[in-house]
């Protein structure tokens, strides 16, 4: 059955849309999937050595351990962003008399070996032999390598009950952001030395093999917990029952001044509002305007006048680039039956516009108690600001033309890749990379001021030649209608 189940799933690979469709995207991926073999191949035939030159008087072996905590941590996150279950259409097999054991089994099997466990063993077989050229004893190492390739399985495991017990939240990542704060405040204000106890604990696996009985038992009862959940989830009605919720009415009568674009806006903002993947997006405008905690208060970055612009143009435009990138594939799943009714596509993109600039003048707004930090950064917001108004909206709107993915509303905003094509990181360079090279270059050869001014001059021209911009944008967007309601009409 399993090796039915695995030609089942080579036919749906290649015969699917989205590989004939998405043949550039995956041969970029192959490249980003080399880059990172060749960084941890690296990692782990250097790291002895750097090891060694930061810490000479120490024996490498245990600050190795000692650095697991940090690594474990990592990849949890990692994982938890980047990361999903391995899917199989199951309900054409829940008919078949096919048992739904066999079934959770062969998905959690397929999920042990994803990408993300096979990357680890890169630095790790590496790193162990490295070890015992050094001379360290192959009987200590073995045991201590196989012990670290189980507990990136157990990893592995844990993420997706993580992820199953904190689904159903709309910040699904507070939780496990949480946890990993904590138990990285304990190491950092020394109250327990986490660092100390993972590394203790691999060292004594390394000098008693028979330990390494423990992460097993843990990696089977995470396997046993995983397959307790998908297995009460695997039936044919499961996705039937619905569930009761309390309709909570918004007043929305203030978008009426916006005139004949007011359905659509209070239509986006319902949106918004009702859709997991949609509200999240509002959520992380919080995590955008702290964006600037990160770099202001610390000296070192004080002088580097040309990053305010990059932290303005993130700071200002969280909401524009979270939801302006996936203009119109937010609608997607009923596009079909919008693009049939009697509507100008102007007020529907216009209503987008209106969004994203109300967004960028209320983060503007938020974000002036940056000016604590320096009356330059307060400047630099500004300046974005208005170069986001006048230019990145019209980027937004522009590159929305291209979109071709489909979007599920109810899946969580981050670190979600679904919907994302070549377009979204192409956009990229221009929205954030091309305002910090202008003012780069700018406040090299004339001075601060001047960058200053040219970012808003270019946002100012945006805003005054808008109406010209927008109707070349409509024409864009009329000219890929059909190809549009096409692409969204199909499963990727």
């Amino acid at each position: 059955m399993i090796k039915h189940f695995l030609n089942l799933e080579w036919k749906q690979y290649f015969r699917s849309s989205y590989w004939q469709k998405s043949m550039a995207l995956n041969i970029l991926l192959v490249f980003f999937a080399l880059y990172f073999i060749v960084m941890f191949l690296g990692l782990g035939f250097g790291l002895l050595f750097i090891i060694k030159k930061a810490y000479p008087d120490q024996d490498p072996f245990v600050i190795a351990n000692g650095l697991l905590f940090y690594w474990f941590m990592v990849d949890l996150i990692m994982r938890f962003f980047l990361q999903k279950l391995p899917v199989m259409s199951v309900k054409p097999l829940l008919t078949l008399p096919i048992k739904r054991s066999t079934i959770v089994h062969f998905v959690l099997g397929k999920s042990a070996f994803s990408f993300f466990n096979f990357l680890p063993l890169f630095a790790i077989i590496p790193f162990s032999i490295m070890l015992i050229k050094e001379g360290y004893e192959t009987s200590q190492i073995l045991p201590w390598m196989f012990a670290l390739i189980i507990v990136v399985l157990i990893i592995n495991f844990l993420n997706f009950i993580i992820e199953a017990l904190s689904s159903k939240t709309d910040l699904p990542f507070l939780p496990l952001l949480a946890t990993v704060g904590v138990l990285y405040g304990l190491e950092y204000f020394h109250i327990v030395s986490m660092t100390s106890l993972v590394g203790d604990a691999f060292i004594g696996i390394s000098n008693n093999p028979v330990f390494i009985l423990i992460p097993i038992a843990l990696l089977a009862i995470a396997y046993a917990f995983n397959f307790k959940i998908l297995r009460e989830k695997l039936f044919l009605d499961s996705g039937l029952k619905s569930k009761v919720t309390e309709v909570k009415a918004a007043d929305l009568s203030w978008t009426n001044r916006f005139g004949d674009i007011a359905p659509f806006m209070q239509l986006d903002l319902k949106l918004i509002w009702r859709n997991k993947r949609t509200k999240s997006s509002v959520f992380i405008m919080v995590i955008g305007l702290l964006y600037g905690l990160f770099f202001y208060p610390q000296p070192m970055y004080r002088d580097m006048v040309w990053l305010f612009p990059f932290i303005g143009i993130f700071v200002t435009g969280i909401f524009l680039i979270n939801f302006g990138q996936f203009i119109p594939a937010w609608d997607s799943g009923y596009y079909k039956m919008l693009m049939s009714q009697n509507i100008k596509y102007e007020q529907y993109l216009r209503s987008k516009f209106v969004l994203m600039i109300l967004s960028v003048v209320i983060m503007l707004v938020l974000s002036i108690p940056y000016v604590y930090f320096g009356w330059k950064i307060l400047i630099a917001h500004f300046a974005a600001a208005i170069y986001n108004i006048g230019v990145n909206s019209h980027i937004m709107l522009y590159g929305g033309s291209f979109n071709r993915k489909k979007i599920d509303l109810n899946q969580r905003a981050a670190f979600n890749y679904q919907g994302t094509g070549a377009v979204q990181w192409i956009i990229g360079l221009p929205l954030m990379i091309l305002p910090m090279g202008i003012f780069a270059l700018m406040n090299w050869l004339f001075g601060f001021e001047a960058g200053i001014a040219l970012l808003i001059l270019l946002g100012v021209a945006g805003i005054v030649f808008h109406k010209k911009l927008m109707k070349s944008i409509t024409q864009r967007y009329l000219d890929s209608k059909y190809k549009m309601i096409d692409a969204f009409s199909q499963d990727n």
